[in-house]
């Protein structure tokens, strides 16, 4: 490879690097034909670019870049290099999931991985980014919780007025009775009678 193609590999992959926010570190030796091929095609299908390149170029385009963020990532460059960049923050965590549990395989193994600003460091780390919420998760998640409480609110509201249409007299409300209630007059007493002075007898 030429110079000149070197700062070519070097500028594009720096292009990578500014383009997307979130990107693994793996190493794909060791991985038969078939196993590249169909990791390849799961890249393409879940919109994740895959680049291999060599170690000194990605350090390089990283160093030419100049962002503290990436400070963290260098010691995991070494051996065979599979850069996945993503839009998503756990695709590739789930693509590489996939294709271990396919071929029955400990490959690719993760090395590292930037999601945002927060690095992560090896394989172990795999189970983490899976369960990583996704922008359109955490939003589904907050629409949730704010339909909820009108949800439960609107339910009550109905379930107030089912009640009170359905029920028997003898189940209206006390308010209710007391309202309707005929109101007894209270009896009015007799009027004591007059007393009449009997002429006294002469």
């Amino acid at each position: 490879m030429t110079t000149e193609q070197k700062n070519q590999a070097i500028e594009l992959l720096k292009g990578k690097f500014s383009q997307y926010n979130n990107f693994y570190v793996t190493n794909t030796e060791s991985l038969t034909v078939a196993q590249v091929n169909k990791l390849r095609r799961l890249c393409f299908d879940k919109n994740v670019e895959m680049k291999v390149a060599k170690n000194t170029m990605i350090v390089k385009a990283l160093q030419q870049l100049g962002d503290d963020k990436y400070t963290g990532l260098m010691d995991a460059f070494h051996g065979v290099t599979a850069l996945m960049f993503s839009e998503s923050p756990k695709e590739p965590a789930l693509l590489i999931s996939s294709i271990r549990e396919e071929f029955k395989t400990e490959k690719p193994i993760l090395k590292a991985a930037l999601i945002g600003e927060d690095v992560f460091i090896g394989n172990e780390s795999l189970a983490a980014l899976r369960s990583i919420k996704t922008k359109n998760e955490l939003i589904g998640e907050v629409i949730g919780l704010l339909q909820s409480p009108i949800s439960r609110v609107i339910s009550a509201l109905q379930n107030g007025k089912s009640e009170s249409a359905d029920a028997t007299p003898e189940q209206a409300p006390v308010a209710e009775v007391i309202a309707e209630a005929p109101v007894a007059e209270a009896p009015v007493a007799d009027a004591p009678a007059a007393e009449t002075e009997t002429p006294a007898a002469e």
